[in-house]
């Protein structure tokens, strides 16, 4: 999986959304299976219109790291953005990033629905709780 740096460049380099899009359901196709017991309700993201399930394989002070799943092939790619993003920080670390801020530099908010938006937000709130839980 790219860095979200990596990720955020390569978008500016795209020509416009529909290639983007292409990209990000690409990210997406990248992330590997999640069993079918690891797709919970345990697991599951609430807030999000699509069926979304994050599963966090380490939980410490120095690193949270996890793996996540989406029915959706955009929203998989989102989900592919969070991972790139929260994933492999430390706890205060993820608590400490403006996420929205991240994504700003990849104009998300603007191109993606509303509903796609409050389910981006619901699993950046479901990462820094973790996160701050782990502190």
């Amino acid at each position: 999986m790219a860095s979200f740096e990596t990720i955020a460049d390569d978008f500016a380099f795209l020509d416009d959304w529909d290639e983007r899009y292409k990209y990000l359901i690409d990210l997406g196709r990248q992330l590997p299976e999640l069993a079918d017991h690891e797709r919970s309700e345990e697991t599951k993201v609430r807030g999000c219109a699509s069926q979304v399930w994050l599963v966090f394989d380490e939980i410490t002070q120095n690193n949270i790291s996890f793996r996540g799943d989406s029915d959706a092939h955009i929203v998989k790619g989102l989900v592919a953005l969070m991972i790139a993003l929260f994933s492999g920080k430390s706890a205060r670390e993820v608590i400490a990033l403006d996420a929205e801020e991240a994504l700003a530099k990849i104009d998300l908010k603007d191109h993606i629905t509303p509903q796609r938006s409050n389910g981006v937000a619901a699993m950046m709130t479901k990462i820094k709780t973790i996160a701050a839980e782990a502190v």
